[in-house]
């Protein structure tokens, strides 16, 4: 049970939300893009690279691992297979970097989390790799803060039910907090759960979600990660 009656659990993402991450992929997009600059102009190496992550999520499902795949199978279309070893070498390479870049931590987050564990029961609710993301949970030097860390291959409605399930927590007592609204917030608010909002500077294409954000009291939108202790003092109060 969570030190506060009023809730059963407050998860928070990973990724974006307690460090950084978008912009490594960004990064080694340009790079990518740089690689194949003899064949093609970027802005069709970069769709056609996001086409193949697409295709590819069913296969491979998300992280480092996912997108290295995705873009020796993108260098090999697009160069009609007559990309070089040392080129394919450069892209592994460029994978491998990734997986090994150092955490960094967003500015508030060891704090803010210092603060939030004596009060609530923290669960972390990240998608990606399991063990990638158990590496970086473990370089971050957040693990000691969370009750418990779920790794999961997506984040939709049925997952979530899941992982409270499987936890004791009543969706209605539960608060999920994160950068994106398709993958941290819409889904836990069809189960009635509390979504907060943190937005990153920059977005995943397909983390992206058309139309207005959603409204109503079990919603909030926060600037930064330190602004959650005091939203949750307040949630925990109506709840």
């Amino acid at each position: 049970m969570s030190v506060h009656p009023n809730l059963d659990g407050v998860a928070l993402d990973a990724d974006d939300t307690l460090w950084h991450n978008e912009e490594l992929f960004r990064q080694t997009q340009a790079e990518f893009r740089r690689l194949l600059s003899n064949y093609h102009d970027d802005d069709w190496i970069e769709q056609r690279l996001y086409d193949t992550e697409m295709r590819n999520l069913a296969h491979f499902g998300y992280g480092v691992k996912s997108f290295m795949l995705s873009m020796v199978e993108t260098a090999l279309e697009l160069t009609e297979g007559r990309i070089q070893g040392v080129e394919v070498q450069r892209i592994l390479e460029l994978g491998k970097a990734m997986l090994a870049a150092p955490v960094q931590l967003l500015d508030g987050v060891a704090d803010t989390l210092e603060t939030l564990a004596g009060d609530y029961r923290l669960v972390l609710i990240t998608k990606g790799d399991l063990l990638h993301q158990e590496s970086k949970v473990e370089r971050s030097g957040l693990r000691s803060f969370f009750r418990a860390i779920e790794v999961v291959s997506n984040k939709d409605a049925p997952t979530y039910a899941r992982v409270l399930s499987r936890h004791g927590i009543r969706p209605d007592r539960f608060v999920m907090a994160g950068d994106s609204l398709r993958s941290d917030v819409l889904p836990v608010l069809e189960l009635g759960g509390w979504g907060v909002h943190i937005p990153y500077p920059t977005v995943w294409q397909h983390e992206a979600v058309d139309g207005a954000p959603p409204t109503g009291p079990r919603f909030a939108r926060l600037d930064t990660i330190a602004e959650l202790p005091a939203l949750l003092r307040g949630i925990a109060e109506r709840a």
